[in-house]
């Protein structure tokens, strides 16, 4: 299997395997316990903490662990929403992954007002519209998406986060894409909240955290035993804390690996695009994470260029998936001003610190030879099929 689909999920590093085991076996005391037993699990939460703050520079009582980047990401817009209750609307953008844009749907049938602020051609916010769009003085919470999962382009979050504080808005990042890919310091910037997701940098599934600037108000939304400082109850899942605390310590360490992983990317982008010559990229090719490649191929359906990949052991996520599997056009190119056409020819390809540069060439010999039977079932109205004469870079 050659996994390109990390943007989705990542391989546990085995020295996080190695961390949790004992938590799942021998050390299953309840952290609430005032016993001893209880307090090794306790000390475990509490040094994992200080691990997730250290990655995204924050302190370590701005840490809230919860079970992923979607609850926190519910927690702290509802929370900000809770809070200045007279406030009824929502700023966000065109381009927020589905855990905010559902959330504020939602919100828009029970009465609330939801400006989205539109992105450009290559994924880019458009700041004066934010910036008008935070004038009025009945916005309740702002949030945007630092790195967008299905492009990797960049949002202008310090420039974004200054506009929001000069109007005194509450104002949450979904930095799940880019926490432990990119040196993030939340303490020098006007954000009150942050979500992030220990299984996309190489943590456990169903644990994350929710960062909220200490000055910050907070309501929980989660009621019951008082765990986490009173801000989110219920029996802490303290494997995969301590899991997602190593997972943190050990992205903090590979940040330099990313100037490299860029480099693959590159070589992933020119193999296709050599051998393709229609081909595009989504998005800011300049401005965004080092291990995303987001591909239009013309006229290719992405769903059948996904089970053709998938027979040849290629992992990668062709637009975006609904509950029951079926592919949708992608929303985030749409939003791009792209065609629903375009949104469904489009494959997202994600690689990590473990991918290398042979899954890359088979990688590239699979999609080429995809592409190329695709075209011949569907052939093309215009423009070269697959050029035979292009050589690539061994």
């Amino acid at each position: 299997m050659i996994y390109l689909d990390n943007n989705a999920t990542t391989r546990i590093a085995p020295e996080v395997r190695e961390a949790m085991l004992p938590w799942l076996d021998e050390h299953y005391g309840n952290p609430s316990g005032g016993y001893r037993f209880g307090r090794e699990a306790k000390r475990a939460i509490e040094f994992a903490r200080e691990q997730v703050a250290e990655l995204i520079g924050a302190a370590a009582e701005e840490i809230i662990f919860t079970s992923g980047g979607t609850e926190s990401t519910n927690s702290a817009i509802r929370s900000a929403l809770a809070i200045r209750s007279e406030r009824k609307t929502i700023v966000t953008s065109t381009a927020e992954h589905s855990a905010t844009e559902e959330l504020v749907s939602f919100h828009e049938e029970t009465g609330y007002e939801v400006t989205r602020n539109p992105v450009d051609s290559l994924g880019h916010l458009d700041l004066e519209a934010w910036e008008s769009s935070l004038a009025s003085d009945d916005v309740a919470v702002a949030s945007l998406i630092w790195a967008n999962n299905e492009t990797g382009v960049f949002s202008q979050i310090e420039e974004a986060a200054e506009l929001a504080s000069e109007r005194d808005v509450y104002f949450h990042v979904d930095a799940v894409q880019a926490a432990g890919k990119i040196p993030i310091a939340l303490e020098q910037l006007p954000i009150h909240a942050a979500s992030l997701s220990a299984h996309k940098f190489h943590g456990p599934k169903g644990v994350g955290a929710l960062y909220i600037d200490r000055r910050t108000r907070f309501r929980p939304e989660i009621l019951g035993g008082g765990q986490e400082n009173a801000r989110r109850s219920g029996t802490e899942n303290v494997a995969g804390i301590v899991g997602m605390g190593v997972a943190a310590q050990l992205a903090k360490k590979h940040f330099e690996d990313f100037a490299e992983l860029s480099e693959l990317r590159d070589r992933f982008e020119k193999g296709i695009t050599e051998a393709i010559p229609d081909a595009e990229i989504n998005g800011d090719p300049n401005y965004r994470l080092a291990n995303t490649s987001n591909l239009h191929f013309p006229g290719v359906d992405g769903e059948g260029l996904l089970i053709l990949l998938d027979e040849s052991g290629v992992c990668c996520s062709p637009g975006s998936a609904c509950s029951t599997g079926a592919v949708q056009p992608s929303r985030i190119v749409k939003a791009m001003g792209h065609s629903s056409a375009r949104a469904r020819s489009s494959v997202r390809f994600s690689l990590s610190r473990y991918t290398t540069s042979e899954e890359i060439e088979k990688a590239i010999e699979a999609i080429l030879l995809a592409v190329k039977k695709l075209r011949v079932v569907i052939p093309m109205t215009s423009g070269p099929v697959i050029s035979s004469s292009t050589k690539r870079d061994a």
